[in-house]
């Protein structure tokens, strides 16, 4: 990924060159490149603002500076984001959309912002997104730039030393994260948790689910009412006038893996149409619908005393709101009498999906031969022990 920014200030992003990121930069996998807009003028003040049109406090960032940086930068096909105030809140799922991008420019502004012709022209080269760290003002663009960087570039496929550092952290679904702990078990008369030491890994993953539903309903209440919504979803036995539907969602789940994965080889979608009406008579199929449409579905299968659980999908608007969590609570609850043990498959690629499975106590089996392209998960039946 290349990034490269436009400010007046190029010595506040020296950070960036820093820990992780540094890093990345030494090792080809960022490409940065901090630009100072004062390059693009010609008068000996290298004035880059003026007061605005129509009267008011302030100056403003004047366009012909920015014009010819675009123009010497090839902005071309890239993705200009512009901090402001004014723009749409930053998330970590923009996070996870941005770090798809091959090329970020960030417009750094100050005073009362860029003119906004700047944004207009840029928006005819590329994409412009303009963001907003939260409902407060800065001094300028440099900062909230730090931030959107950090968060994008940690999730670049090799970034991180441990992918597994990214499965569980505040905000990737819907929730606050749990308390964490680590060694001594007590420390000045305080005790780690002991569920935490108990070797349990289903009680420990539903320990960490309720402390992060807990944390988030005290701090973030907003959040625990998008990502619970237990009151909207109905999950009922799909029935053969599902198929359609079912297929379509399946389509768009694996379309989606690929947008987000770029340059990186997906198996293909062997399942036809057909595949799915035959599913229907030999799995347990399950089914959600929101105002009419199709949003989620689910299937299970025993083999032997092993329920397999395959075809986990939401749609992909509705994503980070709980669905498909509660798709797979739905699944296990429904394992017929026997069952021992769950098993799964997914995308080796599916750093969504395993997270999901990983939160509700899967483990990853590494040891296990799955379909090119897949890895399995499995987890003990409470029953089956």
């Amino acid at each position: 990924m290349r990034l490269d920014y436009l400010t007046i200030f190029p010595d506040y992003l020296a950070p960036l060159r820093l820990s992780l990121p540094g890093k990345a930069i030494e090792s080809g996998l960022l490409e940065m490149h901090v630009h100072d807009v004062r390059d693009w003028t010609h008068d000996r003040h290298r004035t880059v603002d003026d007061t605005p049109y129509g009267g008011g406090a302030g100056m403003v960032m004047k366009p012909e500076p920015f014009g010819e940086a675009f123009d010497e930068l090839a902005i071309d096909g890239a993705t200009v984001i512009v901090t402001t105030p004014s723009g749409v809140p930053f998330t970590q799922s923009l996070a996870r959309e941005l770090s798809t991008r091959e090329r970020l420019v960030f417009l750094l502004g100050r005073y009362e912002g860029i003119d906004q012709r700047v944004l207009d022209h840029a928006a005819t080269r590329a994409e412009v997104r303009e963001i907003s760290l939260g409902d407060y003002v800065l001094n300028g663009g440099e900062v909230a730039a730090m931030a959107i960087t950090e968060a994008v570039v940690r999730l670049l496929p090799g970034f991180m030393g441990n992918a597994e550092s990214l499965v569980e952290e505040s905000h990737e679904d819907g929730l606050l994260e749990y308390p964490v702990y680590t060694k001594p078990a007590t420390w000045r008369d305080l005790e780690v948790p002991k569920v935490l030491l108990s070797g349990d890994h289903k009680r420990i993953a539903e320990w960490r689910h309720q402390q992060a539903v807990e944390r988030t309903s005290v701090r973030r209440p907003d959040l625990l009412h998008a990502s619970q919504a237990t009151s909207e979803w109905e999950i009922v036995p799909a029935v053969r006038a599902d198929a359609p539907e079912i297929h379509t969602l399946q389509l768009a789940c694996w379309v989606q893996e690929m947008h987000e994965n770029p340059g990186v080889e997906i198996p293909p979608l062997h399942e036809s149409f057909e595949d799915t009406v035959r599913a229907l008579e030999t799995h347990d199929v399950y089914v959600v619908r929101s105002a009419g449409r199709l949003v989620g579905s689910v299937r299970g299968r025993l083999d032997g005393d092993v329920w397999e659980i395959g075809r986990l999908m939401t749609a992909i608007d509705l994503q980070g709101r709980g669905l498909g969590r509660q798709l797979l609570e739905h699944i296990q609850a429904v394992a017929p009498a026997g069952t021992r043990s769950y098993r799964l498959f997914t995308g080796a690629r599916s750093e969504r999906n395993q997270k999901l499975y990983k939160k509700a106590g899967f483990r990853l089996r590494r040891d296990l031969e799955a379909p090119p392209g897949a890895v399995i998960l499995t987890k003990t039946h409470a029953r089956g022990r």
